[in-house]
């Protein structure tokens, strides 16, 4: 079926079908379907230069809109910087946003628990014992469990 609707329309095939994925584009978006839009059209293309060969079936046809595809995508991934270093690395990593910054002891650390305030909220601490009041750093964060020692 696939192989006698790409013969009856030759090249356009192609064509069509790179313009129903740009059009799709449209309507989901997402900066994907441009790529294999882009691929299909490119086949296309090429399919006006090569239709008349023993060759160019649509066996290699597909392959090389499958390479594409996949090729324009890969490219395109990394000409949009979606990889890009964020200005606020640790917005939804706030626990290890902590380490470095230092606070006052609320209650004291005995036995290796204490608690410190850090803007609106009480931290519970492990470290060294130390009273009430004294000045403390954060050296590791793990799991909501913060670690200090003395600053």
């Amino acid at each position: 079926m696939i192989a006698g609707l790409v013969t009856e329309l030759g090249p356009w095939s192609w064509w069509i079908v790179g313009l129903v994925f740009l059009g799709l584009e449209i309507l989901i978006p997402g900066v994907f379907l441009l790529w294999i839009g882009l691929a299909a059209i490119v086949v296309g293309a090429l399919s006006f230069a090569f239709w008349g060969t023993t060759l160019w079936g649509w066996q290699l046809q597909f392959l090389i809109f499958a390479v594409l595809a996949i090729g324009l995508a890969l490219l395109g991934r990394r000409l949009s910087g979606s990889n890009a270093e964020s200005d606020q690395p640790m917005l939804n990593r706030r626990v290890e946003g902590l380490v470095g910054r230092t606070a006052t002891l609320e209650e004291p650390i005995t036995n290796g628990k204490g608690r410190i305030r850090l803007d609106d909220t009480t931290w519970i601490v492990q470290g060294p014992d130390l009273p009430a009041g004294a000045r403390v750093r954060i050296t590791t964060a793990q799991a909501g469990s913060l670690t200090v020692e003395r600053a």
